[in-house]
């Protein structure tokens, strides 16, 4: 073999490596872990924080929706927790609350990490947002019909998903 073909190989072996480093955040373990980068069927993103040794952990929301269409959204932060308590670290539950930044309101959202076969995560959730009430006789309109269900994906950098 030739030095070039050499020097060609070692080039190309080193770019694969390159790439799939460059891809690690994407490598799926079969495991759930809520660090990082999210997006529901409605576009909403959310960013989250590793959790500390109790479960704790703290991101941020953008939220692609809202009732109202004259508000300016803006990125909004959330605290959560993890349950760590539970045998099955592979499949673990967890709520969180967003404190909106551009209105009166905050949702609080609580669910599972789902591992699929494929090694991808899911987060099946549950939300109720609670709005502010002008009078305590108003309470009632504020979590009416403010209930529903996301599911979040995991967002990489690289379009790619690695087992």
């Amino acid at each position: 073999m030739s030095s070039s073909n050499t020097r060609l190989g070692t080039v190309l072996l080193s770019l694969t490596l390159i790439s799939w480093i460059a891809g690690a955040e994407c490598f799926v373990i079969k495991k759930c872990n809520l660090q990082g980068q999210w997006k529901n069927e409605l576009g909403s993103n959310m960013t989250l924080g590793a959790p500390d040794r109790n479960g704790f952990f703290t991101g941020t929301y953008l939220t692609a929706v809202t009732a109202n269409k004259t508000l300016v959204i803006k990125q909004s932060p959330l605290t959560g927790n993890l349950n760590m308590f539970t045998a099955n670290a592979q499949q673990r539950v967890f709520g969180f609350l967003v404190n909106w930044t551009f209105s009166d309101s905050v949702t609080s959202f609580v669910g599972q990490c789902f591992v699929q076969k494929d090694g991808t995560e899911r987060l099946q959730t549950t939300w109720l947002l609670r709005g502010l009430a002008a009078t305590e006789e108003d309470n009632w309109s504020q979590t009416r019909h403010r209930v529903g269900t996301n599911v979040f994906t995991r967002l990489c950098s690289k379009m790619t998903r690695r087992k």
